[in-house]
């Protein structure tokens, strides 16, 4: 083990400790992490220690990764079991998380049968990271206040994103900008999964600063968008855009509506104004035929067709985060891809691209589809439980679209939604649901939702259970006729 890995783990031991501590005795601070936790979100790999390292590997997960968004949400994990607020209970069993739990055991199965299983423990120390972000923000959300607290800093991080975005092209002169998540299509899924939910902040029972905040801050994505050239992220954001501002707004004229329109309508055409040869140019890159028709570039159609080699050969698939390997040494080569093979696990494999190979890169990338990568790690049986999962978090988020009202912890709901509805859509044809920025923050959402779901769910059987009493009471001739059944209502 090296120096830094040592060093890595003492700080890890002694920032977990401390933050339990902290978070534990005092309310405050509890605050302060989560507001923290979720500002560095989509920075979270500035701020990691990678043990294991495998950097030449082109896998969607290179080591065993832990940073200080880990050591946050683990303080608030423990905090929330050891000392819940008043009238809170201790812990509670989260919507999704047996079916998450399931979908790891499989994932955890399949990396056993697998061959090399170094790349598939990677994969899964994310998986259990994502869990305990989940667990922390489920339990920690359970009023208006941390919804607001929580709107708070994704504000305040969109908005810095769009600095950025904006910085990297003025300043630096990228003609793709990455954001703070280091990658185009990575800040592309990121925007389109969050702005709804500023979208429905806009449009809720929020105080006059937050919905400004919000309002500047979906400006702020849109110019960042644009700023990526991501084609499928500027359609998707503009349709969710769209279907959540007509799901969740009202009819009634406010002038926070008027400055966030205003805001809207001067800055987003500005900037694809000044960057519409880009956006042009990229647009006319590829069509549908090009990207999934050919069968000698790496389009979009081309992962397809080895996801079908691969489920073809192996029922369980290759094994979690194997993609890129077994692509690279087998599947690739079968169907025409001259890819240079890795030198095993431990060794940084040869980057020359042979003569007259249709490779960009000497080995393969990771499936840009969620569902064909899934499918060729995990085969069969985990595309259909990874579909499972995702049905089970529609089913949630679909039951806030039922009563329209301004109540935050229902329209907040419907946001997440839309959010998710876009991070499906674009997972279609990129891979970075896996990426770490990506993967906390839609587990940050899930969390969030599990926590309403339970309110709404809590509520609904306390409504029950009150129609119930009142009927046996009223049939026990307890009260007179006109007399109100609840005093306390």
């Amino acid at each position: 083990m090296q120096k830094k890995d040592i060093l890595g783990l003492l700080l890890a031991f002694f920032g977990i400790f401390g933050g339990i501590l902290l978070s534990t005795f005092s309310k405050r601070v509890r605050d302060i992490f989560f507001f923290i936790m979720i500002v560095m979100v989509p920075m979270t790999e500035d701020f990691d220690v990678n043990f294991v390292s495998r950097d030449f590997y082109r896998g969607t997960t290179r080591g065993i990764e832990f940073s200080l968004v880990d050591i946050l949400s683990i303080s608030l994990l423990f905090s929330a079991l050891l000392s819940p607020r008043k009238g809170e209970s201790r812990g509670y069993w989260p919507a999704s998380f047996g079916l998450m739990l399931i979908f790891f055991a499989y994932a955890c199965f399949n990396v056993g049968i697998s061959d090399p299983h170094i790349f598939g423990f990677f994969e899964l120390s994310k998986m259990i990271r994502g869990m305990l972000i989940f667990l922390a923000v489920a339990f920690y959300v359970r009023n208006p206040r941390e919804v607001k607290l929580f709107l708070c800093a994704l504000g305040c991080i969109i908005c810095y994103e769009g600095y950025v975005a904006l910085k990297q092209r003025v300043i630096y002169g990228m003609e793709r900008v990455p954001g703070t998540v280091d990658d185009s299509n990575s800040l592309s899924v990121l925007l389109v999964t969050t702005v709804p939910l500023l979208v429905a902040a806009v449009n809720s029972n929020f105080p006059k600063a937050l919905k400004l905040l919000s309002g500047l801050a979906i400006c702020a994505a849109g110019a960042a968008m644009v700023l990526t050239l991501s084609r499928m992220g500027i359609i998707i954001l503009g349709l969710m855009l769209v279907v959540s501002t007509l799901m969740t707004m009202s009819y009634r004229f406010t002038s926070t509506k008027l400055i966030t329109t205003v805001l809207v309508l001067a800055l987003v055409p500005a900037v694809l104004y000044k960057n519409w040869a880009g956006l042009k140019a990229r647009f006319a890159t590829t069509d549908l035929k090009s990207e999934y028709g050919s069968g000698r570039t790496l389009g979009r159609g081309y992962y397809l067709r080895e996801a079908k080699a691969i489920l073809d050969d192996k029922f369980f698939g290759v094994g979690l985060n194997n993609w890129s390997y077994c692509v690279s040494e087998k599947y690739g080569p079968m169907l025409g891809y001259k890819f240079v093979k890795y030198r095993g696990t431990d060794m940084d494999p040869s980057t020359v691209i042979p003569p007259g190979s249709n490779v960009d890169e000497a080995q393969a990338a990771p499936a840009h589809s969620l569902g064909a990568l899934t499918a060729g790690e995990l085969g069969y049986p985990g595309l259909f439980l990874f579909t499972l999962l995702w049905l089970r978090w529609f089913q949630m988020a679909v039951v806030f679209l039922g009563k329209r009202t301004t109540d935050p912890m229902r329209r907040i709901g419907v946001g997440i939604l839309f959010g998710l509805c876009g991070l499906f859509l674009q997972s279609l044809t990129e891979w970075v649901f896996r990426h770490s920025p990506i993967y906390y923050m839609a587990h940050v959402l899930l969390g969030i939702l599990a926590s309403l779901y339970y309110i709404r769910r809590r509520e609904l059987r306390a409504a029950k259970l009150a129609e119930t009493e009142a009927a046996t009471e009223s049939a026990s001739g307890q009260y007179a006729p006109g007399q109100p059944a609840f005093q306390h209502a």
